[in-house]
């Protein structure tokens, strides 16, 4: 990736609706240009996806919460994954050291299915108990940072 590919990146993350030619504008290519860089960022991977920014509050997902979860030590790590996968609640999912072998992003529209969840996750094979923190506010989260040009 060279530094006009790192900017197209950036603006991406920023706002994935501008159009090739407001991004060829930016970097001062051509619109074809950067329709082709943008589709091999999508084919190597690094772009990996366009989505909707949504107010979860907007659709009824008020509740945030942040669940360590302690992976028993028989525990096949895939078939954990697998499970955290089958359950919609969880938003994201990561693999940490320290204690907790996962850290989980979670959203629900209301406390009544987070303590549901938290029940299903503590009866998942592999899970040997839970450690949950909700949050009272989001204060900000996704916030794009500008990518670094790799160092020469």
């Amino acid at each position: 990736m060279d530094a006009i590919d790192l900017t197209l990146v950036d603006l991406l993350r920023t706002n994935a609706r501008l159009s090739y030619a407001e991004l060829a504008r930016q970097v001062g290519l051509s619109a074809p240009a950067v329709h082709e860089r943008v589709g091999k960022l999508e084919n190597s991977g690094v772009l990996r996806g366009y989505r909707a920014d949504v107010e979860p509050e907007a659709v009824g997902l008020g509740v945030t919460a942040l669940i360590g979860i302690v992976e028993d030590s028989a525990a096949g790590t895939d078939d954990v994954l697998a499970a955290f996968r089958n359950m919609p609640e969880i938003e994201s999912c990561y693999f940490m050291a320290g204690v907790e072998s996962f850290l989980l992003k979670a959203r629900v529209g209301t406390i009544a299915e987070l303590e549901q969840l938290i029940v299903r996750l503590n009866r998942t094979p592999g899970v040997a108990s839970t450690r949950t923190g909700i949050a009272l506010s989001t204060k900000w989260e996704n916030r794009p940072r500008p990518v670094s040009p790799p160092a020469s």
